[in-house]
């Protein structure tokens, strides 16, 4: 068998291809350290680049199949982690959405600022708590059109139901979650 640095990109993946997980590993070795250094100036956070990284190359490994190899798996690897970070950045924007549904600032504005910051993490944990205590017919409808952007349509064919009823959960579920987070809703949080 060859040394791993004698052998080009594009003969490693077509082993990978056939099984040879050792080919695999190969190709992350070459790659991993310029995926993550590049996904670390993309993102400013070195564990959330290693998450990307590591899911850029499971992605390549279950969908290798849709490569087609032309000497610039670097440059498609680059593409899966930036394609990942804007799918996770569009979640945290559709989460933050949420939360503001909840969450208002009354008052002086610089004030309501520096309170956001302080209580940003206790509210992100109040409001997955009050999530995860909803019954799952109307949890399922929120979090798929608040957080993963799915429209009414895409949410009822899911759940096997009526566009209206979607409307209707997604509506019920947010006036719980108001009920669930009302103090902090108000400023009042203890």
């Amino acid at each position: 068998m060859n040394d791993g640095s004698c052998v080009t990109d594009s003969e490693l993946f077509k082993r990978a291809r056939l099984g040879d997980r050792s080919a695999f590993g190969d190709l992350v070795e070459r790659h991993k350290d310029g995926l993550v250094n590049y996904l670390t100036r993309l993102c400013g956070n070195p564990e959330q680049a290693e998450d990307l990284a590591q899911e850029a190359f499971l992605r390549l490994y279950e969908r290798g199949s849709q490569y087609q190899e032309q000497g610039k798996l670097q440059a498609y690897l680059f593409r899966i982690g930036t394609n990942l970070f804007r799918t996770q950045m569009r979640r945290e924007q559709r989460w933050h959405r949420l939360g503001r549904l909840f969450f208002s600032s009354n008052g002086n504005h610089s004030e309501a600022v520096q309170q956001a910051r302080v209580l940003q993490d206790e509210l992100g944990q109040k409001l997955s708590t009050a999530l995860l205590d909803l019954p799952l017919r109307y949890r399922t409808p929120l979090v798929l059109s608040f957080v993963e952007g799915w429209t009414h349509r895409e949410i009822a064919d899911l759940m096997r139901c009526q566009e209206g009823t979607i409307k209707s959960r997604i509506h019920r579920g947010r006036k719980l979650l108001q009920t669930q987070l009302e103090e902090y809703r108000n400023g009042d949080s203890p």
